[in-house]
């Protein structure tokens, strides 16, 4: 009777390292093997590294169409407060220009172009720069659009990683997780045994 009882208190501990056991084998069947495997009849072979292309060719649609789309990308360039951020850099070229090289360009126009009439040009340029940069940036966006498939771009970075390398990305981010979906399946399998335990006690 003894015996039986000292068996019958490890099933707790029993079932909470298979149930353990079983997350562990499921989360590395994540990344391995990383070529396929024959076993009993059997192929296996790791979820990532086999549906990596898929993987690679979904996290392109999303980071080329939602995450990182054109349209946000000229929104953001083209809103007057990020202008106004370039404004001064632009303003202390004009000035270099004005008071510098079109003095060393043209010596005979320079001497007739006082400080008061290079803060009128500086003026006059920065207002039409103020309102030229917008239309700028807009071009160029929509020549970058042509020109830069990101949906194709991160497709090729993503299929191209090595599984090695998606391996240890993955486990930079997740292992946090991993380890908590771990315990929460130990802790599970405990709480089925004492289940278990307290059914047999009942029967009995």
């Amino acid at each position: 009777m003894h015996r039986i009882a000292w068996w019958l208190y490890t099933i707790p501990f029993i079932s909470a390292f298979i149930h353990w056991l079983t997350i562990w084998m499921a989360l590395k069947l994540l990344f391995h093997p990383r070529h396929p495997k024959k076993i009993l009849g059997f192929t296996l072979h790791g979820v990532f590294p086999k549906r990596q292309q898929q993987i690679a060719e979904s996290l392109g649609r999303v980071v080329g169409q939602e995450l990182l789309s054109f349209d946000d990308i000229e929104k953001t360039i083209t809103h007057p407060d990020n202008v106004k951020r370039i404004l001064p850099m632009a303003e202390a070229h004009v000035d270099n220009f004005l008071r510098v090289k079109l003095k060393e360009s043209m010596p005979m126009i320079a001497m007739f172009i006082g400080d008061k009439t290079i803060g009128q040009l500086k003026t006059v340029f920065m207002a039409e720069l103020e309102e030229l940069f917008p239309v700028i940036m807009k071009n160029y966006t929509a020549n970058l659009r042509q020109d830069l498939d990101l949906e194709r771009i991160v497709v090729e970075k993503i299929a191209g990683f090595s599984a090695n390398r998606l391996e240890s990305m993955l486990n930079e981010f997740l292992t946090k997780e991993f380890r908590f979906v771990e315990l929460i399946g130990a802790a599970l399998g405990f709480l089925i045994g004492l289940l278990q335990i307290f059914l047999t006690l009942l029967m009995k």
